[in-house]
């Protein structure tokens, strides 16, 4: 079984132990679900894949310009669902008039990952799969579509990591990209903690090196809990902030335990191991012809950029973000101000949701039609 969208899961997990992170005021709406694949796909690790699926979304329509697309990447083991909390009435990103694109990453277990892929590239034998795979990937589906021009590419979390992407490969292609709660490198201990989590996996004795026969389940109930530990912030767990909206009798035991055991319903150890691997491994500044240098990747973009990391974030602080800030030529910097740590830059909570909608429709305002050429 496929794992459902973490964002979602996050929520439902929530709300079985009693406490809403965001009641939706209605109901979502549901995008077209679509696949486009890709023949002798090469990787950046020199992998060739046979052939290389891609999940996708699309609401509304493109117009005869072919310029009216927002790419909306997904983040971890997300699904074409994952930005609901931007799609709508009232909300930033209207599908009647915008043609709204939401892809699956590599490794999420619906496009091409270590659980779907035959041999030689099932399970432990899949190749990893970079950000800027992703994207390449993603820019050959956009031609396929016909897209000209993104009005935006609009990410959260590993959403956030490919919006940076495509600003550095494809610095003409849109009009701005928004960032929400992720970064364009990840740093050091940001791959310790990945690296924890997927230590949590593999010490699991069932794991057998990738080639499990049934679900290294301890191993996947130790990932959720260290995983669970980094997702809010400090002063969210302090004011136990958990209570909201719960039954009189909910404890932190309880809380824990939920977390424990339906985190990401249907994960396959593989997947979860593959996608923090792409997390690891991101870095704007790996790109030619920057060769590491990652001032010089980010001033190299060219249009405006929307970041707005979390102020509570554990996965990407906020002062990681204020770095990077200092060398985009065109940014607006707009912390989400807000305890909900690194979830509240998928509108964790309806303070967040509104934040995020109201700064996300002012800056597609702002940068419709924007011509990078002329701001040089």
């Amino acid at each position: 079984m496929p794992a459902k969208d973490l964002m979602q899961n996050i929520l439902l997990a929530a709300a079985t132990i009693g406490f809403s992170l965001n009641a939706p005021a209605a109901e979502p709406i549901v995008p077209v679900q679509h696949e486009f694949i890709l023949h002798n796909f090469k990787t950046e690790s020199g992998a060739t894949l046979p052939e290389a699926k891609v999940v996708y979304g699309t609401y509304g329509t493109l117009n005869a310009a072919g310029d009216n697309a927002v790419l909306l990447p997904s983040h971890y083991m997300a699904t074409l669902t994952g930005y609901d909390f931007l799609i709508g009435p009232g909300k930033a990103l209207d599908p009647s008039k915008l043609f709204l694109i939401t892809t699956e990453l590599f490794g999420n277990g619906r496009s091409s990952s270590p659980s779907n892929t035959p041999e030689p590239f099932h399970g432990p034998r899949f190749p990893l799969m970079t950000v800027r795979d992703n994207i390449n990937a993603d820019y050959r589906l956009l031609a396929a579509l016909k897209v000209q021009h993104l009005r935006s590419v609009i990410g959260f979390s590993m959403g956030a990591q490919q919006a940076f992407q495509w600003a550095v490969s494809y610095p003409d292609f849109m009009d701005g990209i928004v960032a929400t709660s992720g970064t364009a490198k990840t740093y050091g201990h940001g791959i310790v903690r990945l690296e924890g989590q997927i230590a949590a996996i593999t010490a699991d004795s069932n794991f057998k090196d990738g080639d499990y026969t049934a679900p290294p389940e301890k191993g996947l109930e130790a990932f959720a809990v260290v995983w669970t530990g980094w997702l809010f912030s400090q002063e969210w767990w302090r004011r136990e902030m958990w209570r909201i909206d719960a039954p009189a009798d909910i404890t932190l035991a309880k809380v824990i335990q939920n977390f424990r055991t339906d985190f990401i319903p249907g994960a396959d150890a593989n997947d979860l191991i593959l996608q923090m691997r792409t997390w690891q491994t991101h870095d704007v500044g790996g790109t030619a012809p920057f060769h590491g240098d990652l001032e010089a990747a980010l001033k190299s973009i060219k249009v405006p950029v929307l970041y707005m990391p979390s102020e509570t974030d554990l996965y990407f602080p906020v002062s990681d973000a204020k770095y990077e800030a200092a060398f985009i030529p065109n940014v607006t910097f707009a912390p989400i101000p807000s305890l909900w740590g690194h979830p509240a830059g998928a509108a964790a909570s309806p303070e967040d949701g509104e934040f995020l909608n109201q700064h996300i429709a002012t800056f597609l305002h702002a940068t419709e039609h924007y011509d990078a050429a002329q701001h040089k």
